[in-house]
């Protein structure tokens, strides 16, 4: 089993930053990749950002240029740095994890991002 427990939502203002959390536990292995999708009210889950073992990295459009994904191995920790962060930016956002074998798919709890003024 694998848990990811996510922290660093809340309420920001238009153009303010958050950096959200995703740490690991449990039997990780064979980690291919994690990342973050996002559920807006009323909209579905998207695609944000992931990242690969191998280092690559991939964006929504909606998102490029403003949020940084990056990772800690060490730490078998994942970041979400969210910059200038606009009203479409509000959701709940999920840390997922990917395996290469195996069990293949571990969620996070989701953590609310609520950008408003």
């Amino acid at each position: 089993q694998v848990q990811l427990v996510e922290s660093g939502g809340g309420l920001v203002q238009p153009g303010g930053s958050l950096r959200l959390s995703c740490a690991a536990s449990g039997s990780i292995f064979n980690v291919y990749a994690m990342g973050w999708y996002r559920q807006a009210p009323g909209l579905q889950r998207e695609l944000v950002a992931g990242t690969t073992s191998g280092g690559s990295t991939n964006y929504a459009d909606s998102v490029k240029g403003r949020f940084t994904i990056s990772r800690d191995n060490a730490k078998n920790t994942v970041y979400l740095q969210m910059n200038n962060l606009k009203p479409g930016g509000t959701a709940v956002y999920y840390c997922f994890l990917e395996r290469s074998i195996g069990p293949r798919l571990y969620w996070g709890q989701g953590t609310q991002v609520a950008v408003s003024s």
